[in-house]
């Protein structure tokens, strides 16, 4: 888009977040994505006591920053100003969190045409 995008986080719906094998509920807000590049950028709303399980994506790396609650990555407790990247095919996770958490995301798309790129460890 030449112009770009100006836009409230909140203004952005919530929608069902359904990750394979995962517990919890989860929510996405989906911010802005550059199909042309595959990218994403979107809020990741994760439950109390929200879990991911341990995987892998093959399609490119991924950056997560806590904006707010606590993310638990593989045993590392995160707070508000956590950043953690990970390339693709290198597997991380466990996700997960006590009292819940938003995270803002930025990743290759993982769900194009009902396929997931999501690879449990």
């Amino acid at each position: 888009m030449a112009d770009g995008i100006r836009q409230a986080a909140e203004e952005v719906a919530a929608a069902p977040f359904v990750i394979p094998g995962a517990r919890g509920e989860f929510r996405i807000q989906v911010l802005n994505e550059d199909a042309e590049r595959g990218v994403v950028t979107s809020i990741v709303h994760i439950p109390p006591g929200g879990f991911i399980p341990a995987h892998s994506h093959t399609k490119g790396s991924e950056m997560h920053y806590v904006l707010s609650g606590e993310l638990i990555d593989g045993g590392q407790r995160l707070g508000p100003g956590g950043f953690l990247t990970h390339p693709a095919g290198q597997v991380h996770g466990p996700h997960e969190s006590e009292s819940g958490a938003q995270v803002l995301t930025v990743q290759q798309w993982q769900s194009r045409d009902g396929e997931f790129d999501f690879h449990p460890a």
